[in-house]
């Protein structure tokens, strides 16, 4: 077994690191690389045949990698560390199938550039994982570790199962609605949607491309500032104090969509965060931000429909049902309603700016509820695809179990271009208000649930 042998006693599995302290390990000598993609390797042998993460890995490919890392000088902050690629991303020695029979077999023959971004900072790219087709709705055959018989969520599935089940410390997603953090509350991580086209997006197939993110899923805070860090050339040192933040209660238009558990989360969160020490105000976005899931809707499909013009004209019969539809409804809308849809998300942007001069952030639901039971529904973005409209950075955290015991998150949200303030008040959250994803729905008292 691949146990940590300077610390026995605590039982840990090498695969079972986040990846701040794997990075740290390899630095000191203390774990080899070899022996923690071996340990993830080992891991993906034992349950990749119930969960279903991963689209193309090549241990063998993955082995050498390590071997190098183990052999050369340190590269980098992630020298050694193994990550997972969502499979809409680049990859010059792996296929970049998209969920897709369009592109089976395809290979680019070069790196997006976030992958060769890790792969300068010393990471291991151990295998591209499961996505929706083209990054959309159809799903593929991934399975929620918690639960096999429930979704993980989509498009980002893989990368959230594989993440949640300890095949691979961090994995790359994408969110064109709500694609990274969806898969992370349904599979219990933490996924972090930066700032919109602050991750450099070359090597992405687009979606729709006023909307398409790149973002991050990790176990571990920490792991998330680290590669985001690498990924937009800063440094993110832990701050060791982090002052209590000013939050916004947001429950947003679609509030009535909520299930019990997803008012239960944020009312768990909200109730930490105001016995911590933070300022808690409920706030309410302005009516006419109502219009905004339709106009996402509406620049999805118009730019779903350009996106993939090639794929209709050529491939049609090979696209599914539901992508086949998306497009169609993308031809039927005028230019004219396509730029006013740009032209009222834009709007919405600058008066939401304002919001974050009395907030540092604001704590909004962030799914209906637990993860659908079943496979061939992802899930309803709407709770996280208004804010990927509106282009600012979000996370989903952990909070509570919903009545199956399946993961439930909450959604925190930044001004654009604070993701580092997002990052901090995220951290402060988890560790001096001490949510942490554990509490069931039955330990949430019912006046609670009645104030929100």
């Amino acid at each position: 077994m691949n146990r940590i042998a300077e610390s026995p006693a605590s039982g840990a599995m090498l695969n079972e690191l986040g990846m701040a302290k794997a990075a740290a390990m390899i630095a000191s000598g203390r774990i080899t690389s070899e022996s923690l993609v071996r340990a993830c390797l080992d891991r993906i042998a034992v349950r990749e045949d119930a969960v279903r993460a991963w689209a193309a890995l090549n241990a063998d490919y993955a082995l050498a990698q390590a071997l190098e890392c183990d052999r050369g000088p340190a590269r980098g902050p992630l020298h050694g560390v193994p990550v997972g690629i969502k499979d809409v991303l680049d990859t010059a020695d792996l296929p970049t199938q998209m969920g897709s029979p369009i592109y089976a077999g395809h290979q680019s023959g070069l790196d997006a550039s976030c992958v060769a971004m890790l792969r300068a900072a010393g990471a291991v790219i151990l295998g591209k994982t499961v996505t929706c087709e083209l990054a959309g709705v159809a799903p593929g055959a991934t399975r929620n570790p918690q639960d096999l018989e429930r979704t993980p969520g989509g498009s980002s599935s893989g990368s959230g199962a594989a993440v949640a089940d300890r095949m691979v410390p961090l994995a790359l997603g994408t969110q064109t609605g709500g694609s990274v953090l969806r898969p992370a509350s349904f599979c219990g991580v933490f996924g972090f949607k930066p700032t919109y086209n602050i991750v450099n997006r070359a090597g992405l197939k687009f979606a729709a491309e006023n909307l398409d993110t790149i973002g991050l899923l990790a176990r571990e805070l920490d792991d998330i500032a680290l590669c985001f860090g690498v990924l937009t050339n800063q440094v993110l040192p832990l701050r060791a104090e982090l002052r209590a933040p000013r939050i916004g209660v947001c429950h947003t238009y679609l509030w009535d969509k909520a299930q019990l558990e997803t008012r239960a989360a944020l009312a768990h969160a909200t109730r930490l965060a105001s016995a911590a020490g933070a300022t808690v105000e409920h706030f309410d976005l302005p009516p006419h931000f109502a219009r905004l899931t339709e106009t996402r809707e509406t620049i999805n499909n118009v730019e779903r429909a350009r996106s993939l013009a090639w794929d209709y004209a050529c491939h049609r019969a090979q696209l599914s049902p539901q992508m086949t539809h998306t497009i169609e409804l993308g031809h039927a809308i005028s230019g004219k309603e396509y730029d006013a849809a740009l032209h009222f998300a834009d709007q919405c942007r600058r008066a939401l700016d304002q919001t974050f001069d009395r907030f540092d952030i604001l704590l909004a639901p962030c799914v209906n509820g637990e993860a659908p039971s079943g496979l061939a529904y992802a899930g309803d973005p709407s709770f996280q695809g208004l804010w990927t409209l509106l282009q600012v950075p979000t996370m989903s955290v952990p909070a509570i179990r919903g009545p199956h015991g399946m993961p439930v998150g909450v959604q925190v949200i930044a001004k654009r271009y604070s993701d580092r303030a997002l990052l901090d008040v995220a951290r402060w959250l988890v560790l001096n208000a001490g949510i942490d994803g554990q509490k069931g729905i039955a330990d949430i008292p019912d006046a609670e649930l009645t104030d929100n």
